[in-house]
């Protein structure tokens, strides 16, 4: 999951994959530390670390077959799927590394820069934290739309209502969610780091077919040139070019496919699993598909 997210966020996938294809599919969803039902330890964190909490609870469960698992990590959680895939390859089927990164750089200009890592530290309102975190990480017409999530009671009047609800629900509970938790997790994410080399031996590890970079030309949260960044290392072991701002989704090579399936939206923003979910369920099925059979042809 992403940084400061809870595990209820993949609400829609779990009832998409686990209830509703429960004969094809289990699921597995869990709190990183340092938020929801998760510990809390006061340490330094990292994202190799939060990779191990994971392989932990894989190793708890049994999940521990050859290219078994079909790891989905959006954002921090994108990261964390990275290190996963360094330290089990060989367990992993497929790999959707979504609106994420290898390492987090400036896209924008040094005044913007100064101005977004300021006002991350700028006391707020609860009611002004959440509608700047709804509109970064949304896109307006989404949170505009009718709340049509399947529903126990009622819906809400629209999407950034439930939403809103959702998280103010969630910080308004230090149990699940805490500054201190968050700022640990923000360290995670701000040094984690994937070379050019590594990246290229991770997908030559996992196998460049078995893994998807899933990323919105609009993301305000992880701008969209870090999801170029993180496919170039992945499919040709290239790293930064200079080139990287906003607005690069012109240059030769971004839109043309390779090993390494992209899937670059144009004008779509950060949380495309939950703005394009049926879309989003059909890319992923594309890829478990291709990776069962890449597993019959390995004789796995």
């Amino acid at each position: 999951m992403g940084l400061g997210g809870m595990k209820y966020a993949w609400q829609r996938q779990t009832k998409d994959f686990a209830h509703t294809k429960r004969d094809q599919y289990s699921s597995l969803i869990l709190d990183n530390r340092g938020v929801g039902e998760s510990d809390k330890p006061t340490a330094r964190y990292s994202t190799s670390e939060m990779a191990k909490d994971i392989v932990d609870v894989l190793d708890h469960i049994g999940w521990t077959g050859k290219r078994q698992l079909n790891v989905i990590g959006i954002s921090m959680g994108g990261m964390i799927a990275q290190e996963m895939a360094m330290l089990i390859p060989e367990r992993i089927c497929t790999l959707s590394l979504v609106s994420t990164a290898a390492g987090v750089f400036n896209t924008s200009g040094f005044v913007e820069n100064i101005v977004n890592r300021a006002n991350l530290f700028l006391p707020k309102s609860i009611e002004n934290q959440i509608e700047s975190v709804k509109r970064n990480l949304y896109s307006d017409a989404w949170l505009d739309q009718p709340d049509t999530l399947e529903n126990v009671v009622q819906p809400f009047p629209t999407n950034g209502d439930r939403f809103a609800a959702n998280e103010l629900w969630k910080r308004s509970n230090d149990v699940y969610f805490t500054k201190k938790g968050f700022m640990l997790q923000l360290i995670a994410a701000g040094w984690h780091y994937k070379s050019p080399e590594q990246l290229a031996h991770l997908a030559n590890s996992v196998g460049k077919r078995r893994i998807m970079v899933v990323h919105g030309t609009k993301d305000k949260m992880i701008t969209f040139p870090h999801g170029v960044v993180l496919w170039r290392g992945l499919e040709k072991g290239q790293g930064r070019t200079g080139r990287e701002f906003v607005g690069m989704e012109d240059e030769a090579d971004i839109w043309d496919q390779g090993e390494v399936e992209k899937r670059f939206v144009r004008g779509q923003g950060h949380v495309l699993p939950i703005e394009m979910r049926a879309e989003f369920s059909t890319w992923v099925e594309e890829l478990i598909e291709r990776g069962e059979e890449l597993n019959v042809k390995e004789g796995v």
